[in-house]
C-alpha cells in the first residue's frame, strides 16, 4: 500500500469505528434504553446535588460554559480562522473549516430535532438552555472547532512546548465544557458523550475528505 492510500486509510477505517459508536448511542437515545437513562438520572441528581452545594465553583462553570466555551465563542474563533487562511491564499483549507463548523452546527441541530429528548428539570435550576438535549451542542463544537485547529496546527509544523500546550488546551476546553453542561443540570451526561463522539467523527470524516482531495490533486 502507498503512502497516500494509508493517510487515507487510517483516518477511513477510524471514521468506520466512531461512526458504529455514534449510532449505537443515538439508537440508544432515541429508543429510551432503560440502564442509559438510569445511569444519566443518578449521576445527574449526584453533580446538582453538588451544584448546589459549592456556589463558588457553579459560577465559574457558568462564565466558562456560557462566554469562554459558548458555542458562538468558538463559531467566532473558527470565522477569524477561516478569514485568515483565506487572506493567505489557503483557500481549500479555509473552505474545509468553514464547511466542516457549519455541518456539525447543522447535525447537532438536525438531530437534536429529529430525537426531541427532554433536558433535565430540576425545582431549584441552575441555568437555562434552549432547544432538545441530545447532542450536546456546547461538546460537539467545542470537539470540532478543538480538532480542526489541533489539526491545522499539525499541519503547518507547529511540535515540541507549543504543541503539547495547543494539545493541553483543547483537552481542556473539550472535557472541560462537557463537564460544565452537566454540572450546570442543562444536559445529562449521554448528551455530552453524544457530543464529543459525533464532534470526533466529523473532524475525522473532514481529514479524510480533505487527505482524498489532495491525492487526487
Amino acid at each position: 500500500m502507498s503512502p497516500s492510500h494509508r493517510r487515507i486509510g487510517k483516518p477511513a477505517a477510524l471514521a468506520s469505528l466512531l461512526g458504529l459508536l455514534c449510532v449505537a448511542l443515538i439508537a440508544l437515545v432515541a429508543f429510551a434504553w432503560q440502564p442509559l437513562r438510569s445511569f444519566d438520572t443518578v449521576l445527574a441528581r449526584s453533580v446538582h446535588h453538588r451544584a448546589h452545594a459549592y456556589d463558588g465553583i457553579t459560577q465559574v462553570n457558568r462564565v466558562l460554559s456560557d462566554w469562554v466555551w459558548d458555542p458562538w465563542t468558538l463559531r467566532a474563533l473558527c470565522a477569524v480562522v477561516v478569514a485568515g487562511l483565506w487572506l493567505r491564499g489557503a483557500r481549500r483549507m479555509a473552505v474545509l473549516l468553514a464547511v466542516t463548523c457549519a455541518f456539525g452546527t447543522l447535525a447537532q441541530q438536525t438531530l437534536k430535532a429529529l430525537i426531541g429528548k427532554e433536558r433535565p428539570q430540576w425545582q431549584q435550576p441552575l441555568d437555562s438552555a434552549q432547544y432538545a438535549a441530545f447532542p450536546s451542542g456546547h461538546a460537539m463544537t467545542a470537539t470540532v472547532t478543538c480538532g480542526l485547529l489541533l489539526w491545522l496546527l499539525r499541519r503547518h509544523g507547529v511540535n515540541g512546548a507549543a504543541w503539547a500546550t495547543a494539545v493541553t488546551v483543547a483537552v481542556v476546553s473539550v472535557l472541560g465544557v462537557g463537564l460544565t453542561r452537566i454540572w450546570l443540570g442543562v444536559h445529562w451526561p449521554s448528551d455530552v458523550v453524544g457530543g464529543w463522539l459525533l464532534g470526533t467523527l466529523t473532524v475525522v470524516v473532514a481529514v479524510a475528505a480533505y487527505r482524498r482531495t489532495e491525492v487526487r490533486a
